[in-house]
């Protein structure tokens, strides 16, 4: 599977388009849809993947979609668990705390996790805002803590990083939660 990352929108959202073969499956298009398919070039869209809806997520999936004529997968329509798009196979975690709406996608064979706003390099997304709470975002960090560590992790904006990195160096992974 080949990552390609797109900054999109006045807040540099990383729109993640992966490629297997010439299928393109896109997560969390939040803005310049002729950015975003310019760089599709000839791939055949299989979906549209939501990881929460803030607008700089989701700017432009209507755009696309009705370039695309394809389908737009969120929390409403995913269950957490195994699930497969075309040739991508991964599965579904609910991770809310940023937004009540919040999904983390993780592909095993590639150690690939996308997470929207959930987690940043060394922080992680804001509790402050309608739709999100500390509660959630405690109880989805102690979930995510599970997971192999040496799986990258694409976030909403910034720069990857590792599960390793977050758990070792990101105050928000410490057993303590006094720090919220």
């Amino acid at each position: 599977m080949v990552i390609d990352s797109l900054k999109v929108g006045n807040l540099r959202c990383n729109c993640y388009l992966l490629k297997i073969e010439n299928e393109i499956l896109i997560i969390d298009p939040g803005a310049d849809a002729n950015k975003i398919i310019e760089k599709i070039g000839d791939g055949r869209v299989v979906g549209i993947i939501i990881t929460h809806h803030h607008p700089d997520h989701d700017g432009a999936v209507y755009e696309l979609v009705e370039r695309y004529k394809t389908l737009v997968y969120d929390k409403n329509n995913l269950i957490e668990g195994k699930f497969k798009i075309g040739k991508f196979n991964f599965e579904v975690i609910f991770t809310p705390g940023h937004k009540e709406d919040s999904i983390t996608l993780f592909f095993e064979k590639e150690k690939a996790m996308f997470c929207g706003d959930f987690i940043f390099k060394d922080c992680i997304g804001r509790c402050d805002l309608e739709g999100s709470s500390v509660t959630d975002m405690i109880l989805s960090i102690k979930k995510i803590k599970k997971y192999d560590m040496d799986i990258v992790i694409y976030p909403g904006h910034g720069v990857t990083t590792t599960l390793r990195h977050e758990i070792n160096n990101n105050i928000y992974f410490r057993d303590d939660i006094s720090y919220f």
